[in-house]
């Protein structure tokens, strides 16, 4: 997991969004595209940004491609996030005493 990349991709509100979706099942492209008013073009380009960060899988069935969470990522990136701020305050901390 490159943690820039992750970043990079949760940057994004729509981004963030397709994350939430994706966070309650599986969802095709097509289902995810038809609740944002953007380009196909740019559903795809959202969908790779996703992808290059592995927070989402994607699986071809039969003519549909079907997106999912990586869960372990996103558990992952949380956890890293949360402890650069755990750092900070033990830091904090030990400069006040």
């Amino acid at each position: 997991m490159a943690i820039d990349e992750v970043f990079k991709a949760m940057a994004d509100p729509t981004r963030r969004r397709i994350l939430r979706m994706l966070s309650k099942g599986e969802l095709t492209a097509g289902q995810l595209a038809q609740r944002f008013d953007i380009s196909g073009p740019s559903m795809s380009h959202h969908f790779n940004v996703l992808k290059t960060a592995d927070l989402i899988r994607s699986r071809r069935d039969g003519q549909q491609i079907v997106y999912s969470l990586n869960t372990t990522v996103v558990q992952d990136a949380l956890t890293l996030f949360l402890d650069a701020f755990a750092k900070d305050e033990t830091q904090e901390s030990q400069n006040e005493s």
